[in-house]
């Protein structure tokens, strides 16, 4: 594939995860307000249903995502590409015709189900871009990501004050909708299928892996920084309001720190991209892993929100160390043939710590307050961490 082909598709598939992480994330603000608009529920009721309705996405998500990843390697990653954008589209556009909750929660699911744009678009950035350059590429990508991801909400309750939340939804297929034309036209692939491989079963792929230790540890630590990145949305509008001693501002000061790791991404990831490409991902995953660990700690006792704010700005740099690493040590760690379904399986590990994140982060916050919370993400980040210095001295014994 020539210079210009992989860097046209970088460029398209960064708008295509910015738009995708937009549509994702502008719905968020007001799901549970149209979930209450479905129906008469209690006050616990309505908390299930909208528990319910966030996490069936990525629960289905987790467990489809290894499917398409097999059907990648088969049929090459724009054709999962094409057929994520469609579904996505169709599927949230028609969110706003739903009758009631179930039917809401049925095409959440479903969503989850033929979702996988990031995934397959990490896996043909892996594939598609020379291995000197894959670490700057992925971290590009995860900055539209993470872009559309910080944009979305803010986006998302414009659109929910001027109209209704079921035109929301509808404008919201007609995003996907562009990607999908932007993604048909502009994208291109090189793809070879490697038949043997494809057809391989999950015991035969793991058997094929030359570093399967590393891969299921990349695994792991994919779950963990997103259970720790998730953590904290349950609480986060009440440890502000505790904080600000419930000023008037306590919104719009929950939206700042919410911002914080997303903007640092957006600033840090290209750059540690590059320095990743430089340096090695070995060697730079432990400024991540340490940078998370000693930001955590006093995130726990900080009693202004302007610290908060400023940690959390500290632990987007950590995720942005972090996340395009793991995505660069995947690509250079895997064979090409079966680089969509190991991304695909990173994305179910993903989407179990979307949903692990918040669930544990309540539960620790009823027993610990709202400390306990980073406190126990210190602990998982520090677990992790020794994961892999075990993983690196084996490697030197062997």
């Amino acid at each position: 594939m020539t210079t210009a082909t992989w860097q046209r598709n970088l460029k398209v598939l960064t708008i295509g995860v910015f738009m995708t992480g937009v549509s994702f994330s502008e719905i968020m603000p007001f799901l549970s307000l149209y979930v209450d608009e479905l129906g008469t529920f209690t006050k616990n009721e309505l908390t299930f249903y909208s528990g319910l309705t966030f996490s069936a996405t990525f629960l289905t998500m987790a467990l489809v995502s290894p499917y398409w990843g097999k059907l990648s390697d088969k049929y090459g990653r724009r054709p999962m590409l094409l057929r994520s954008a469609l579904s996505m589209a169709i599927i949230i556009f028609a969110m706003a015709f739903v009758q009631n909750v179930w039917e809401l929660i049925a095409l959440r699911a479903i969503q989850g189900m033929l979702g996988g744009y990031v995934s397959n678009a990490n896996a043909l950035i892996a594939t598609q871009t020379p291995k000197e350059n894959a670490g700057q590429a992925l971290g590009i990508l995860m900055t539209g990501m993470t872009a559309g991801s910080l944009i979305g909400p803010l986006l998302g309750g414009i659109l929910a004050s001027l109209v209704s939340y079921r035109a929301a939804f509808a404008l919201t297929g007609v995003i996907l909708f562009l990607v999908f034309i932007l993604t048909w036209i502009f994208v291109k692939e090189d793809f070879k299928p490697v038949a043997k491989v494809t057809e391989t079963n999950t015991k035969d792929l793991w058997r094929s892996l030359p570093n399967k230790q590393l891969i299921v540890l990349l695994f792991v630590t994919t779950m963990l920084i997103q259970t720790v990145t998730t953590a904290i949305n349950p609480i986060i509008a009440l440890f502000v309001r505790e904080l600000t001693h419930g000023a008037a501002a306590t919104t719009l000061l929950t939206g700042f720190v919410a911002a914080m790791p997303g903007i640092a991404m957006v600033l840090a990831a290209p750059r540690f991209g590059k320095l990743n490409d430089i340096l090695g991902a070995n060697r730079f995953i432990h400024f991540g892993f340490l940078l998370a660990f000693v930001v955590l700690i006093p995130t726990g006792f900080v009693t202004s929100v302007y610290i908060l704010m400023f940690l959390r700005f500290m632990m987007g740099i950590a995720n942005a160390a972090l996340m395009p690493t793991v995505q660069s040590l995947l690509a250079k760690n895997t064979p090409s043939a079966l680089t969509g379904r190991i991304f695909s399986y990173n994305q179910s590990f993903q989407s179990l710590g979307s949903v692990s994140g918040p669930m544990l982060g309540a539960l620790v916050a009823q027993y610990f307050d709202y400390a306990g919370i980073f406190i126990f993400s210190a602990v998982l980040i520090a677990l992790n961490y020794v994961l892999f210095l075990g993983f690196n001295k084996q490697k030197a014994d062997a």
